[in-house]
């Protein structure tokens, strides 16, 4: 029975109902050791009704083997496997031991225990269970909080408990577990002890905190005298191990030796195994020695109450008493048995429990270490890896050999999300690589790439621009670029020529020399471009996109950052693609595609949390500020924008800063708001390096321009016009032109300039801007009938892409020509989410359910589930009918979506 935990049982009961419904969540319990989580997650899945129940807990012992949990939760399912998408299949089976090898991609393993946990689900919901997470190996808790974190269309539960402040990333819901309520309390004690005096009970409750095992623990060890008040308690009352020390040290010494063994390795064969050498090596008394004794001594820790075999392994009643056995046992006996242990196992387990035997450095220890590293690596462990390479790192004699152990444990954090960890261990490797000039610039080009992605990025630059070969001046070209450092980027340009030929090297000097007017850039550049059908891997086709925005070509740039994305999400490279999301969600938004736009910064910010990439984090959100202020969103656009800004000002990262800017400036202007917004473009074109970025000043100007002209500063607009026609003079896509003659029609008040621009465009969002200028003046010119039909296009694009500001202007410009017209009706893909826009494109293109998971790191049943929301809202019925839909309106590139 539970005493005093209806609110706690409530709040379980509401995730456990949720998700039954189908709306799957996760939820933390947090509380002190003995608090009673255990009691509150057994009664919680017991009121489940035939909701399956799958359940690990984390064990300290097994805390560093990589993926020791995952293969106990999952285990009992693995028969579902075959139903996952290939990519996953494969990362959770190499996961599982399953098979040799993985992919090395832990948003892919995530994706799997996601999906096999949703098959799992089928028909009646499923509880996940997770005890003292604080213990759980790395790699199988950033497998399972991958899941966690996108339940919300799972008929899935997790249930998570945890021991005081451990971090439990992106489960915002929480239950703490404190003491129970005075009366509880006291009810508690009555239950077990009879009836106790008033103080008696008082004083208890007060000097345990309430704590269940603390109460029940301490009043089991008091006399009938203390329990009756006649006698004082003990001082001071134990607390934490001490609770269980008395019974630890009170065991005989075969059932310590017993204890011990089953406090650093859980496998019940193992442990007995073990002991009987020990007791062997020992000479501990005969009977201790004959056959069966390490039976005879488990028997007597199981009658103490201690611990309990539970199938193959040995389980302790509270986790405390591992940590008693652990105070009571001396170092040199610990080692001991860690050795012996060693000497029965293999792979990981051994390594570990040689690790544990080990004093002082040992290269063959280390060894085994980096060895176990390599196969959690390969299987999506980095945050286990990282482990394993610190401490072979540790125990490494040799410092050139430590100091390149470090740095690999470095690599393995950052990738496992760590970066703080990553930071720390680089350093480390930093000072041992003192004298070895080659590893010092490894080190170098890593401290480089870190800050890059979460720290400083004028820093970044400092570190990388003292290397010369080819891939750290790259390094440094790209931190400048996201500084916004001209001068430097040019530097680095004419640096990189020095190099031989080739893309990344055309590419980087390119840039370069374009940007300092040397004609030799642009050729360069295309030269780079004709390149771009033998590059392989998502870096190089980013590199192809900033050469082709460089020259102006935005179509290019885009596809180019559309065959990164592509890349990425099969590369198994789990670094790259928040990154990749970044440039692949602005390019899609400057092509008109703002709904595809939002679903990739949304799936980038997600991914960018989890990876620590804090400075990705800024990118998507200054992106999805411009989205909403496209929209006319303004509480969104303005918190997303100051969410940027808070990472990306400190960071010097001008590019985020100049995009969120530009986010709160274009608010202004489709708000009519030109003054505010002349201004706020006006200081984005005059920001420095690290507040503000060049390309942000230059894709800004159409919007400067028109801004200008609003707020009654012809002067300005001229200013902008020729700072615009400067920087797009190598500029050779139609859009581009198109954008130009607008800004010429604007500034010099010329209709054959908006003719042109009408003309030219490609995209249909800037075609509707266009149309609704040169609408705006031809009624203003008494010429309404010539006005409408501009107006009423721009009306019907503006409407069907969401963007309400501009639509208003449209309609009331419209009505003031003499039309007061029905609003045009919604596109039929118009009722679909980003999310869904995304999946409707993947089906068009032919992908299964399983293909579109593994893509977009679902699970099937996820696709599915939105496939079923999406089939209603179009009155269809099929895929089929779908794909017919999707090609008819051209979708994901439709008209009616494009901003």
């Amino acid at each position: 029975m539970l005493y005093g935990r209806s609110a706690e049982i409530s709040a379980l009961d509401e995730v456990i109902a949720r998700a039954r419904d189908g709306f799957g969540g996760a939820v933390v319990l947090r509380g002190e050791a003995g608090a009673g989580k255990t009691a509150l997650l057994d009664a919680a899945a017991a009121r489940g009704g035939a909701m399956r129940v799958l359940r690990t807990t984390g064990v300290e012992s097994e805390s560093d083997l990589a993926f020791a949990a995952l293969h106990q939760v999952l285990w009992p399912v693995t028969g579902s496997l075959d139903a996952l998408p290939e990519p996953q299949r494969v990362a959770v089976h190499a996961a599982l031991g399953m098979a040799v090898g993985g992919a090395g991609d832990r948003f892919l393993l995530g994706a799997g225990v996601l999906s096999l946990l949703a098959e799992a689900a089928a028909p009646d919901g499923l509880i996940c269970v997770v005890d003292d997470f604080q213990w759980v190996d790395r790699a199988s808790a950033d497998a399972l909080l991958f899941a966690a974190r996108r339940l919300r269309t799972e008929r899935i539960a997790m249930l998570l408990a945890v021991r005081g402040d451990a971090s439990v990333k992106g489960v915002p819901l929480t239950v703490d577990v404190r003491g129970l309520p005075e009366s509880d309390a006291a009810e508690l004690l009555e239950s077990r002890h009879g009836v106790l005096p008033a103080q008696v009970k008082r004083d208890l409750v007060s000097l345990t905190g309430a704590n269940p095992l603390a109460l029940g623990e301490i009043a089991a060890r008091l006399t009938r005298a203390q329990l009756a008040g006649r006698e004082p308690f003990p001082d001071p009352l134990p607390g934490g191990a001490r609770l269980f020390g008395d019974r630890v040290t009170g065991l005989s010494a075969p059932a310590r030796l017993v204890a011990l063994g089953a406090a650093v390795e859980a496998d019940l064969d193992l442990v007995l195994r073990a002991t009987d050498r020990l007791f062997a090596e020992q000479q501990v008394r005969p009977a201790a020695r004959s056959a069966g004794a390490g039976r005879v001594a488990l028997a007597e820790l199981e009658e103490t109450g201690l611990a309990e075999v539970s199938g193959t392994s040995v389980r302790f009643r509270h986790p405390l008493i591992r940590s008693a056995i652990h105070e009571a046992a001396a170092p040199a006996d610990v080692r001991r048995v860690h050795a012996v242990l060693a000497e029965l196992t293999a792979d990981d387990r051994r390594a570990w429990h040689l690790a544990g035997a080990a004093l002082g450095q040992d290269e063959r220890v280390a060894a085994a270490l980096v060895t176990a590293a390599e196969r959690a690596r390969d299987r999506g462990g980095y945050g286990a890896a990282a482990t394993a390479l610190a401490r072979a790192a540790e125990l490494t004699p040799e410092p050139r050999t430590r100091a390149v152990r470090l740095k690999d444990a470095a690599v393995a954090a950052w990738l496992g999300g760590r970066p703080g960890q990553a930071e720390s261990l680089l350093a480390e490797a930093r000072e041992r690589a003192d004298g070895d000039a080659i590893l010092a610039m490894e080190i170098a080009q890593l401290r480089g790439r870190f800050e890059l992605n979460s720290g400083n990025a004028a820093e970044a630059v400092r570190i990388l621009a003292a290397g010369d070969s080819l891939d750290m001046l790259a390094d440094a070209a790209e931190a400048a670029a996201y500084v916004g450092d001209t001068a430097a980027i040019i530097e680095l340009g004419r640096r990189a020529a020095a190099h031989p030929e080739g893309f990344l090297r055309d590419t980087v000097a390119g840039i370069g020399l374009t940007l300092d007017g040397d004609a030799a850039g642009p050729v360069l550049l295309r030269r780079a471009l004709a390149r771009a059908g033998e590059l392989e891997d998502a870096a190089g086709y980013l590199w192809a996109a900033a050469a082709a925005s460089q020259l102006g070509e935005s179509d290019l740039a885009t596809e180019m950052a559309g065959r990164a994305e592509r890349v990425a999400r099969v590369s198994g490279m789990t670094g790259q693609l928040p990154v990749v999301l970044e440039f692949v969600a602005t390019a899609e938004r400057i092509a008109g595609r703002p709904a595809r736009s939002q679903a990739i910064s949304e799936e980038g910010l997600e991914l960018a949390r989890e990876a620590g990439y804090e400075n990705t984090v800024a990118a998507h959100l200054a992106n999805l500020a411009v989205l909403a202020a496209l929209r006319g969103e303004e509480e969104s656009c303005e918190r997303q924008a100051r969410e940027a800004l808070a990472i990306a000002v400190p960071h010097r990262v001008g590019l985020r800063v100049g995009v969120a800017a530009y986010a709160l400036a274009l608010l202004d202007l489709c708000l009519g708001r030109y003054a505010a917004a002349h201004d706020r473009f006006t200081a984005i074109a005059a920001a420095g390096p690290g507040a503000g970025h060049p390309t942000v000043a230059w894709r800004a100007a159409p919007d400067r321009v028109e801004a200008a002209v609003g707020a009654g500063d012809e002067a300005g607009a001229r200013a902008a016009l020729e700072a615009y026609e400067r920087w797009s003079e190598h500029a050779a896509t139609a859009e581009s032109r198109a954008l130009l003659a607008r800004c010429r029609g604007l500034a010099n008040s010329s209709e054959d300039a908006f003719g042109e621009a009408l003309r030219l465009h490609t995209n249909p969002f800037e075609a509707a801007r266009t149309a609704l200028l040169l609408g705006e003046r031809l009624r203003r010119a008494q010429r309404p009938g010539e006005a409408r039909a501009h107006l009423r296009m721009a009306w019907e694009t503006f409407e069907r892409a969401g963007a309400r500001p501009w639509a208003r202007r449209a309609q009331e410009e419209l009505r003031a020509a003499g039309e007061s017209g029905q609003a045009p009706p919604p596109a039929v893909l118009d009722a679909l989410t980003p999310q869904e826009l995304r999946i409707a494109g993947l089906v068009a293109d032919g992908l299964s359910s399983k293909q579109i998971a593994a893509q977009l790191f679902l699970s099937p049943r996820t696709v599915e589930y939105h496939l079923y929301k999406i089939y209603p809202k179009l009155g269809i019925g099929s895929r089929t009918d779908l794909a017919r839909l999707v090609v008819l309106q051209k979708a994901p590139v439709a008209e009616d979506h494009m901003l």
